[in-house]
């Protein structure tokens, strides 16, 4: 890494930290407790540009490496030590990209500057009640009526759901087909008449608004259709790649996080006479936390570095770096599974009351392992394009 890159990351990771600490972290509990945060934090964060990292100048974002955006998913959970506000108020991160990739330029300039600035909210709609990973499979149909596609059918567990002002969603455009090839991507309106929304409960995240969406004849007008008919398939398991880097470097600043209140913990509690960190066993399980922990930053930063480098040679999607991907998303959420054990088991009683951070993380963990493609999932996929 050139000193410049460097200096950059960590620039950006204080600034990023400084966010976290007094906007995020003093508010975190309360939010989780009152089922949401509010929609100011999206216009601080837009005012500060951080929403707009990784995205074109030209849509009012910065242009971001894989290498300069992970300081900042780690920094902001690391710090502010809450999925819930992570999800919603970053999933224009997986709303925005197809527009972005396969958007009419005049779409582009309507939908996601007002994002970028925390005027708007972005959220991507995939899942069905019938089928998760599947996505082959889905039934949400989108039939062509003249300038219009008429939706119908329904997407669940959508982060942002309930506030979105525009639903990303997977759709079939071509009823004959079964699988992959008849499916597209459709940019819907949140205000379009025969949407309705169900807020759904969670074990986590809770401050993170998570819905159940219902199209009933929802009227979309045809320019809003992403990359053309039946290339929906494709566009959706490239979003997943990104998706799941973005979950994997949280899931360290998470992991992080966790280690930081264990630690902090262990040197001012007195077992027996004596800090809990000079007790061997407390000692070793820091340092088992440690150990983890290192080792999906090492590999962060090597599948950071290997997708940037395969991006500038136009193969950001080769097999052998998706592969690294789903591998990497299932150590990461694992490191912070073990963490957020160790640091509650660390903390003993208090690790089981609300308000701690490990608590919150350990009710996390979960989402993290499921979400953007559950653990079986992933090796099974990194198998495949490993060709075994």
């Amino acid at each position: 890494m050139d000193e410049e890159l460097r200096a950059t990351r960590e620039a950006l990771a204080d600034a990023i930290t400084r966010f976290a600490k007094s906007e995020i972290a003093p508010h975190a509990t309360a939010w989780d407790e009152a089922g949401e945060f509010p929609c100011e934090l999206y216009r601080r964060a837009g005012a500060l540009g951080f929403l707009g990292i990784g995205y074109p100048e030209s849509l009012g974002g910065t242009p971001a490496s894989l290498a300069l955006k992970l300081p900042v998913w780690v920094a902001l959970a690391r710090h502010g030590a809450s999925g819930g506000v992570l999800a919603s108020l970053f999933s224009h991160n997986i709303g925005l990209p197809p527009v972005i990739a396969h958007g009419t330029p005049e779409i582009q300039q309507e939908v996601v500057p007002p994002v970028l600035r925390g005027e708007k909210i972005a959220a991507l709609a995939i899942t069905e009640p019938g089928g998760g990973s599947d996505v082959a499979q889905l039934r949400t149909t989108a039939r062509r009526e003249g300038d219009h596609f008429v939706v119908d059918g329904e997407k669940t567990f959508i982060t942002s759901g309930m506030r979105a002002d525009w639903f990303t969603v997977a759709v079939r455009t071509d009823t004959a087909s079964k699988g992959a090839g008849g499916i597209s991507m459709l940019l819907v309106p949140g205000d379009t008449p025969g949407i309705r929304r169900t807020r759904l409960s969670k074990m986590g995240w809770h401050c993170s608004d998570t819905a159940q969406l219902h199209f009933d004849g929802a009227r979309v007008p045809a320019p809003y259709l992403l990359g053309g008919e039946g290339g929906g398939f494709r566009i959706i398991m490239g979003n997943f790649n990104g998706e799941r880097f973005g979950l994997a470097a949280a899931a360290l600043g998470f992991s992080q996080a966790c280690l930081d209140e264990a630690l902090a913990w262990a040197r001012q509690r007195k077992t027996f006479g004596a800090a809990l960190i000079e007790h061997q066993a407390l000692r070793h399980k820091l340092v088992d936390m440690q150990m983890r922990i290192s080792s999906t930053e090492a590999w962060l930063e090597t599948v950071a570095a290997q997708g940037d480098a395969l991006a500038a040679q136009g193969r950001a999607d080769a097999p052998e770096w998706v592969a690294q991907v789903c591998l990497l998303k299932n150590h990461a959420t694992q490191t912070m599974q073990f963490c957020a054990d160790a640091a509650v088991q660390v903390l003993g009683g208090m690790g089981y009351m609300r308000g701690t951070v490990s608590e919150r993380i350990y009710r996390e963990v979960k989402v993290m392992m499921i979400g953007g493609g559950a653990e079986e999932i992933m090796k099974e996929l990194a198998a495949k394009q490993l060709g075994w």
